[in-house]
């Protein structure tokens, strides 16, 4: 085809199947946030895993404007894209790097690392060193997650040698929760008191150290977990953890994934759908066809339990969801063809479909729904 032959298609992002994200949504709910806590008390917006799959940069923009006052993410280029698009406030990774390179782009960046033992802590004075700057940095302490983090009886030891490194700056001590969603387990007790213990050896010595120890669930079940900080992630996108609060706080979704019926066929009674077979109609049937699957992020876990929303009204799923597509049963709605849109989460007239129904359908749980889709799904910002 010649140059004067080229067509250029500019494809509709709502052609096949795409996230909604409202920052106003995000916004609001960095404000019940906020006011949950104390004015001392600082609020992190964590937007790792592309802000849960809402996109990061959107995320942080409406959650600074809503008051949260730090952002929180996973990995170095997590942290370096929020940068290249302009982000200016304090940044905290809480993954941990290995190696100087690594380390060098964070301190070029202005990006906080996190430090669990001594060799982390070396580094960072030596990168700090040869740059003639100061390093900033937390401290992660181990106090039942298991996972990363100093052991709890080694960490005034390794405060001690960061202490000793003079161009590292320790800005603050945190520790994770590992069970604070759940609300009849002695283990979040067990956790806060060695938190204590830890901070009661600190404060004399490190009382303008942040200390902060809740996620989404601690920041809502008690405000003893509090203390200088909050790393709120769920809850900043509309759901509690805690199941009592579910509701009660206004907190508003802010994603909602929809897609478009693509083709509505009618078939006999006892015709196999889908791979497998695992659905047999029992009546002659209208099914339809809705381009969106697995690879979008729609678990094949989900074959045969999922429901969707048409026109406000709910419709299930039938046979395996496949990698691209899925089939519902629209035999008793005439209302469905081809190009009607199928909501898969979010709110449509009175009903909505959540990350948690979705979890009990599939045994996940929401933070992996949301962390799911994919990059091919656009995301258009309402």
């Amino acid at each position: 085809m010649s140059k004067s032959q080229t067509v250029l298609v500019n494809a509709d992002p709502r052609q096949r199947a795409w996230i909604e994200i409202q920052p106003a949504a995000i916004e609001s709910n960095a404000r019940i946030l906020k006011d949950l806590i104390a004015d001392s008390c600082l609020l992190m917006a964590v937007v790792k895993a592309d802000g849960y799959g809402h996109g990061a940069q959107t995320v942080a923009r409406a959650a600074l404007l809503g008051g949260a006052d730090t952002l929180g993410v996973a990995t170095l280029q997590e942290g370096l894209e929020l940068r290249q698009s302009g982000i200016t406030c304090p940044i905290l990774l809480l993954g941990n790097l290995i190696n100087s390179e690594e380390l060098a782009a964070c301190l070029h960046s202005r990006l906080m690392p996190t430090i669990s033992s001594s060799r982390e802590a070396l580094l960072c004075q030596k990168v700090a060193e040869d740059r003639g700057v100061k390093f900033r940095v937390h401290l992660k302490v181990d106090t039942g997650m298991t996972r990363l983090g100093c052991d709890l009886t080694k960490a005034l030891a390794l405060i001690q040698t960061i202490d000793r490194c003079n161009d590292v700056d320790l800005q603050g001590v945190y520790s994770h929760l590992a069970l604070a969603d759940d609300e009849f387990s002695s283990v979040t007790t067990k956790q806060y008191q060695r938190f204590e213990e830890l901070l009661g050896s600190l404060k004399q010595k490190h009382h303008d150290l942040c200390f902060h120890l809740a996620n989404s669930a601690g920041t809502l079940r008690d405000q003893a977990f509090h203390y200088d900080m909050v790393r709120v992630g769920l809850a900043l996108y509309g759901y509690s953890p805690l199941k009592k609060f579910q509701g009660d706080l206004g907190l508003q979704p802010a994603l909602s994934l929809k897609a478009k019926v693509t083709l509505v066929r009618e078939v006999a009674k006892g015709v196999g759908v889908s791979y497998g077979h695992r659905f047999i109609t029992k009546r002659s049937s209208r099914l339809a066809v809705v381009g969106i699957g697995y690879a979008d992020g729609v678990s094949r876990a989900l074959s045969g339990r999922l429901l969707v929303l048409i026109n406000g009204r709910p419709l299930s799923q039938v046979g395996n969801i496949t990698m691209d597509q899925l089939v519902l049963d629209v035999t008793d709605r005439l209302d469905v063809g081809p190009g009607s849109v199928v909501t898969l989460l979010g709110s449509d007239g009175k009903n909505c479909i959540t990350p948690q129904q979705w979890s009990d359908w599939s045994g996940s749980i929401p933070w992996e729904v949301l962390c799911g889709f994919k990059n091919r799904l656009p995301r258009i910002v309402i």
